[in-house]
């Protein structure tokens, strides 16, 4: 791989389970140019016998984009990953890192870093098999296998593989005893071995994921490492990610306002919505658009109460819009049922 190309990993937004499907990165290409962008995990029994075009489906704009497998057995992982490339992803990435109890169970995730051979394995199966990059995205090590020289050898191991990228969470996993929820923020955080292991394998691109809530600390990461990945601050407050494209790329950019994302966002809500998508499906990715703003309460509740109503369409985000905007006139008709349901006051 041309190490000299590394802005393409220079702003990640991280594969988060029940987060990051086709509808939020698309909202999240709005809102950023640059960054790239993952698939929520998906297993290889999933691809190999599940509905591949729910699950693979993307849209051109979203590029570059990602899609991230579980799975711990080369052959499948190597089969996944051909029919996901004929879909047009730019990179295979490996879940080494999701420490969940139905993963564990499962044999991959995070407890595949007690089996760096397994693991090598399964990067030169799917090297063999695709053209894109293939990366691995892992954490500092598991439970008690947890040291510099463990991380390190590692790392090696795939290096060796021909693993060139990886996306590192700044953290070990612990397997037993803390939620998936409690991995992300009670283990420390340790910067200093990411900026280690840049060091020592210079020839790699290091992506840094962990903590990285703010766009001046992502800068000063920056200075260590090829790039950074952002995960649930990227959801739970989505315009942060034009902030973080504005401070690493573009910082005389005049961001666009929440409103004009929206309004940017709706032909595409319009077009799956005539291809049997539910407006539900679009919206939730919504809600946090507006947090800390005024009218954000009222912006959820709206888009809460009435996207599930029979038939509803983009009325219900231009009502929702339109108070924002501080009118109260619909910009558009409603069904009548759903006009007359939208009269009454939360």
């Amino acid at each position: 791989m041309d190490l000299d190309h590394l802005d393409g990993w220079r702003f990640c937004i991280a594969p988060m389970m029940q987060r990051t499907d086709r509808h939020f990165r698309y909202l999240a290409r709005l809102l950023s140019s640059h960054a790239r962008l993952y698939t929520e995990m998906i297993t290889t029994g999933a691809i190999l016998h599940g509905d591949r075009e729910r699950l693979l489906r993307f849209d051109p704009a979203e590029h570059p984009v990602a899609v991230q497998l579980g799975g711990n057995e080369p052959e499948k992982l190597a089969a996944a990953a051909q029919i996901a490339t004929s879909y047009g992803y730019d990179e295979i990435n490996l879940n080494c890192g999701c420490p969940s109890h139905h993963v564990k169970s499962g044999g991959f995730g995070a407890c595949l870093m007690a089996n760096p051979d397994l693991v090598a394995d399964c990067v030169r199966a799917l090297l063999d098999t695709v053209p894109v990059t293939v990366s691995v995205k892992l954490r500092l090590g598991i439970d008690n296998l947890y040291s510099y020289t463990y991380f390190r050898d590692f790392v090696g191991k795939l290096f060796d593989a021909g693993c060139r990228v990886f996306q590192i969470h700044a953290r070990k996993a612990v397997l037993t005893g803390l939620s998936p929820a409690d991995n992300r923020k009670i283990p420390p955080l340790n910067y200093a071995w990411v900026y280690r292991i840049k060091r020592d394998f210079s020839n790699a691109l290091i992506v840094l994921n962990g903590g990285v809530d703010q766009p001046d600390s992502a800068a000063h990461h920056l200075k260590h490492v090829d790039g950074v990945m952002v995960g649930r601050l990227a959801y739970s407050d989505p315009y942060n990610v034009s902030l973080y494209q504005r401070t690493l790329f573009s910082p005389d950019l005049t961001l666009l306002s929440r409103s004009e994302i929206i309004r940017s966002y709706l032909p595409y809500v319009e077009a799956e919505l005539s291809r049997g998508t539910h407006l539900k499906q679009m919206t939730r990715h919504l809600l946090n658009l507006f947090r800390g703003q005024p009218g954000a309460k009222h912006w959820r509740r709206h888009l809460t109460r009435f996207c599930t109503i029979e038939h509803a369409g983009t009325e219900v985000i231009h009502a929702a819009l339109a108070y924002i905007d501080s009118t109260h006139a619909f910009p558009i008709s409603a069904p009548e049922a759903l006009a007359t349901e939208m009269s009454r006051p939360l």
